[in-house]
């Protein structure tokens, strides 16, 4: 593929998980169906609401700014064959970051997957054996037990990351804090872009 429906294109800070604080040009691509209920971005959703756009001019875009990280987030951006735009961002000199549910098979070249599970549909073990960090949703308790299930499909390698849910973050984030000061395997992801308020 060489174009690609695209929701959105930015130069920000990634405000999650390992590279937190870190600058990067994030391409937001349109379509998902895996249908997380606190979805912040269910915008994304719908593919065909969102206007094609090529790898050449998204590379232009990027070019503009002086960090050399892509983040392609969504959506589900591994809906889509990534070889080409992959390919064409390192080559002149980007990594290539992917932020995914698990639910597809990666297609290309990533310097580094961020997979994030989901319960709304299953990940799949191709793509959480490929994951460098693992990053999980905490709505409510339940959920370090769902992230623990899914620790054991990741490589030993991988970043291992509890996110409170920004709505329910008041609760989730001493359910996490708790948890953390007794597994530290695990490590707290907060959404520093949305306390910065740059959203």
């Amino acid at each position: 593929m060489t174009d690609f429906p695209v929701m959105e294109y930015f130069y920000s800070i990634q405000g999650e998980g390992v590279y937190t604080g870190q600058p990067a040009f994030f391409i937001r691509l349109g379509g998902c169906d895996v249908g997380c209920v606190w979805c912040d971005v269910k915008d994304s959703w719908d593919a065909d609401k969102h206007p094609k756009k090529s790898i050449a001019f998204l590379l232009a875009e990027a070019k503009k700014h002086p960090s050399r990280i892509l983040i392609l987030t969504g959506g589900e951006p591994a809906m889509y064959d990534l070889t080409e735009i992959s390919k064409a961002f390192k080559k002149e000199g980007f990594r290539v970051h992917i932020e995914t549910s698990g639910a597809y098979e990666l297609i290309g070249d990533f310097d580094w997957v961020t997979f994030s599970p989901k319960k709304f549909k299953a990940p799949i073990a191709a793509a959480a054996i490929r994951a460098d960090e693992l990053k999980v949703i905490v709505l409510n308790k339940s959920d370090i037990a769902w992230a623990e299930s899914h620790q054991q499909m990741v490589p030993n390698t991988c970043k291992l990351y509890l996110q409170p849910e920004w709505d329910k973050r008041e609760v989730t984030e001493k359910i996490i804090f708790d948890y953390v000061l007794k597994n530290p395997n695990w490590f707290v992801s907060l959404q520093t872009h949305k306390y910065l308020g740059v959203d």
